[in-house]
């Protein structure tokens, strides 16, 4: 039976499963910059204190990831991506369900995130609303979005 697994990233090889979805997702398939991918968010002694980091495998294997981390009075969500062959399968909602949950559970009711245009549909789900125009970041077109718990 098949299985997928979603949970936070820990150990040094979690990170490196992060590292290579994020690489084939960002770097290879959607051709952002490397230089813009990876920053000081994903320092080793940045994981798991400031920033929290989602993989998702399916049999063993990596097929999803995010990250959340607070800055200044809400959480930003970031980094989701899930491998061509994971996709319309739900992973993407579980991530973003999964990361929201973590963070509530942490004490945070304010998220904001950079959604690319063509998944905003997805975060709107979740009550996040559009805040401001569509702008370029590392070639992709985004939009600022936002939620807060009541």
């Amino acid at each position: 039976m098949s299985e997928t697994l979603l949970r936070e990233a820990v150990t040094e090889a979690d990170w490196q499963a992060v590292r290579a979805v994020r690489q084939r997702v960002f770097v290879e398939e959607q051709a952002c910059p490397p230089e813009e991918e990876w920053d000081v968010h994903d320092a080793p002694e940045a994981r798991g204190v400031a920033v929290h980091h989602l993989l998702a495998e399916h049999d063993g294997a990596p097929v999803g990831c995010a990250r959340w981390r607070p800055v200044g009075d809400a959480v930003k969500l970031e980094r989701f991506a899930v491998v061509p062959e994971a996709r319309g399968t739900g992973l993407g909602r579980a991530l973003v369900a999964r990361a929201l949950a973590d963070a509530r559970a942490a004490g945070h009711r304010r998220f904001v995130l950079h959604a690319q245009t063509y998944i905003a549909d997805l975060y709107a789900s979740f009550g996040f609303e559009p805040e401001g125009d569509v702008f370029d970041e590392a070639g992709i077109e985004h939009v600022k979005m936002a939620l807060e718990d009541r």
